[in-house]
């Protein structure tokens, strides 16, 4: 089969490559559909690493994905072939501690799709776990489908922020994240969420969200916004997903007395905080690290109509061309939120 290949820093090769298929009972065969490009296979393109996974030999990139079934395993009774699923891309070791207890994405055996060493999904047919393979519902196309799993990261950052109903909440950044974060906000019972970027384009995909507050940040100062729709007393909740340092300067000022930071994007490097800010204020400070238990959640949020992702979808690329889709998504167009990649007919599934 032919795939995306990151074979270092700067130089990605669509080629051949020879992968094994082998099923195993509880497995399923799929042939892709539509894998999605995240911030984070970029930074692999462009870095070769993020922070202690470095891309020491060529990899598969890709971990965003939908797809059809092909072949199912002898034990598999939830899944035929000719449906349409969407994939999670992290399989924890199943009978570690972190999964047991429920926290199976912090297991440190997981294997994530397009996580050195694993190999990700832009390849025309993957083999996965059945338990981790959802049916996508027939109003949920194959587009919606692969941007389920950052839409579950969003949920897991309004899961740990506790929402309450009629909470005010922060959205720092505006990028797929961010814009998934302040959708999930939305969905946890936020009343309303503040949404700050310094892109007006990324902002303005949510201009006829009447819960949504858009917040130019070169030349609005974020914290007076929040002040004047709380009446002074701060958000219950601040999400960072800009994955900016400079995002930290004040950000407590943004908390209400009691309220909750929740550390959605990764800064490149060490952050400091104003410790008598947080305890002044006893900020409860959460963080996420992909997801648990959510993936199913964000589907059926999808489904059901009350997250409307579509308009996120920026551009759709043929495999063929997934180099240039890779090369246009690190070129940071203001227009982009999320590229997709999009499969024809495979040559060949063996």
């Amino acid at each position: 089969m032919k795939a995306l290949v990151l074979e270092k820093a700067h130089e990605l090769r669509l080629r051949d490559v020879d992968l094994p298929l082998d099923m195993g009972p509880r497995d399923v065969k799929i042939r892709m559909h539509t894998v999605g490009v995240c911030g984070s296979d970029v930074h692999y393109y462009q870095h070769g690493g993020i922070g202690p996974y470095v891309v020491d030999e060529p990899m598969i990139l890709g971990h965003e994905a939908s797809g059809v079934v092909a072949e199912v395993g002898a034990e598999v009774t939830h899944l035929k072939p000719g449906d349409r699923v969407c994939m999670e891309p992290g399989i924890p070791q199943m009978d570690s501690r972190a999964t047991l207890e429920g926290i199976y994405n912090l297991d440190p055996a997981v294997r994530f799709w397009a996580t050195p060493p694993i190999h990700g999904c832009l390849t025309p047919f993957v083999v996965h776990p059945a338990a981790f393979t959802f049916r996508l519902p027939d109003n949920v196309s194959f587009g919606e489908g692969a941007i389920v799993e950052p839409l579950a990261i969003g949920l897991q950052a309004a899961k740990k922020a506790a929402l309450k109903p009629g909470d005010v909440a922060v959205v720092i950044g505006a990028g797929t994240i961010g814009a998934m974060t302040a959708l999930a906000a939305l969905a946890g019972g936020a009343a309303r969420v503040i949404l700050a970027d310094l892109v007006p384009e990324k902002l303005a995909l949510f201009a006829d969200n009447p819960a949504v507050t858009t917040v130019d940040v070169r030349n609005t100062k974020l914290a007076d916004t929040v002040k004047s729709l709380t009446d002074g007393w701060g958000a219950n909740v601040v999400f960072e997903a800009s994955g900016s340092a400079r995002a930290f300067d004040d950000i407590f000022e943004l908390l209400c007395p009691g309220g909750c930071l929740v550390m959605v994007g990764i800064p490149a490097g060490k952050v400091a905080f104003d410790i008598v800010a947080i305890q002044a204020k006893e900020v409860r400070i959460e963080s996420v690290f992909r997801y648990a238990n959510i993936f199913p959640r964000a589907l059926a949020l999808i489904a059901s109509g009350q997250v409307d992702v579509k308009p996120f979808i920026s551009r759709t690329f043929a495999f063929e061309d997934g180099i240039e889709a890779f090369e246009e998504a690190a070129a940071g167009r203001a227009t982009d939120v999320k590229i997709q990649i999009e499969f024809g007919e495979p040559v060949t599934s063996s």
